[in-house]
């Protein structure tokens, strides 16, 4: 991984914790697994999060998921092309 990556995942990171204050953050770069995707060519990444959030409790998987692309909205399409989503209430743990 090389630098811009990893302070691309620093500030995602950080997004989340600010805004979801997650119990649990687990967040991967699978750009490799997607070079040559028009996507990559931009200097978007792909990325996996798998997010569990109090903020989470009680709201349908269209919801949970708008929060956690907020929560980056300053970065998609320009930093992050994909974002695949795992949303869970500490309840679903």
């Amino acid at each position: 991984m090389n630098q811009i990556q990893d302070t691309r995942l620093a500030r995602m990171r950080a997004a989340f914790e600010a805004k979801l204050a997650p119990t649990e953050l687990v967040l991967e770069d699978d750009s490799a697994a997607h070079a040559g995707h028009a996507g990559a060519a931009s200097g978007g990444g792909h990325y996996n999060v798998r997010i569990v959030s109090l903020q989470f409790e009680g709201l349908k998987l269209v919801t949970r998921h708008r929060l956690v692309y907020d929560s980056v909205h300053d970065m998609m399409h320009k930093e992050i092309h994909a974002l695949a989503i795992t949303a869970l209430a500490p309840s679903e743990v």
